[in-house]
């Protein structure tokens, strides 16, 4: 493997598959939606609830428009990090329950100094077939992955 000293930094664009896989869940929670036999009211709420979930993930978690938006990580020998335009870098902590699978990496993190756990998906098509490869590897097997942000 690489040395501890080393750099490694990748930036994600946008994932085409998982825009589409969202529209798909979305689509099918609007239909049972409108399947069900509920009061009107329920219907309604239900279907506010499902565009204000869309309103909120759509630009930061899958077109990564927003400026809180998670687009960029690295690991070098001050632990791994991760960046958005509104924050710059920031330190973050693993969570061993974060997955490296050929489709996707779902990526489980604390920030330095804060308690809530936050998760990045990154799919296939979000980076260059060879980034997302080295970036699995890197989260399988670099050493002291789940240590403390410093």
């Amino acid at each position: 493997m690489s040395s501890p000293s080393e750099v490694f930094e990748c930036q994600w664009r946008p994932s085409r598959r998982l825009l589409a896989l969202y529209a798909l869940i979305q689509g099918l929670a609007l239909l049972s939606l409108w399947l069900v036999e509920i009061p009107l009211w329920v219907r309604g709420l239900g279907v506010a609830f499902c565009l204000v979930h869309a309103g909120w993930v759509v630009p930061r978690h899958l077109l990564l428009h927003a400026a809180q938006a998670y687009n960029a990580l690295r690991h070098g020998p001050d632990g791994w990090q991760v960046c958005s335009a509104a924050a710059g870098w920031q330190a973050i902590e693993l969570h061993p329950d974060s997955l490296a699978l050929p489709l996707i990496i779902v990526l489980r993190f604390r920030l330095a100094g804060q308690r809530r756990v936050r998760a990045l998906c990154i799919a296939r098509d979000s980076l260059p077939r060879d980034l997302h490869r080295r970036l699995r590897v890197r989260l399988k097997f670099s050493r002291r992955r789940w240590a403390a942000a410093e």
